[in-house]
């Protein structure tokens, strides 16, 4: 996938262990925005895996979790009209894990929001190795203000 990450973009020295371009022991997740929908590629290490050639769901929870999250702050940017997105952190998410994620090439995430209120959105998104679809989220992610950890770290 071409072009600057939405991480590398608006959150260079964020040192999330999923998607933060500061961290180089970390997953490091790129989004980037195809459309509507940003769409994210990784590629699988041996050391990511549960057992020979399968990825472990917790690093699955993960790839999920950060992509759903940028998805729902670049939601939020664009119907405030703002110039950067929010930080926003995840109030509530659930997996499924439909079957086994090879290790043995790109995987694919993509993402939606099908709710969002000011501060909030609702994102179903899915992780593909191929064209199989092989694990599921649906999470809540809300912008936090002055005196939560998180804000102004992006």
């Amino acid at each position: 996938m071409a072009g600057t990450t939405l991480q590398d973009r608006y959150a260079p020295e964020s040192r999330c262990f999923g998607c933060g371009p500061a961290n180089p022991s970390g997953l490091r997740v790129g989004s980037r925005e195809e459309g509507d929908e940003p769409v994210a590629a990784w590629l699988p290490q041996p050391h990511h895996e549960a057992f020979d050639g399968v990825l472990n769901g917790g690093i699955i929870g993960t790839l999920l979790d950060c992509h759903s999250n940028w998805t729902a702050a670049m939601h939020l940017m664009r119907i405030r009209g703002e110039a950067h997105p929010p930080s926003c952190v995840t109030a509530e998410y659930a997996i499924r894990l439909l079957r086994p994620t090879p290790t043995d090439g790109p995987l694919r995430l993509r993402a939606r929001v099908v709710d969002a209120g000011a501060d909030r959105g609702s994102v179903e998104a899915e992780l593909l190795a191929g064209d199989r679809t092989t694990a599921t989220c649906r999470g809540t992610f809300v912008a936090v203000g002055p005196g939560h950890p998180a804000y102004g770290r992006w």
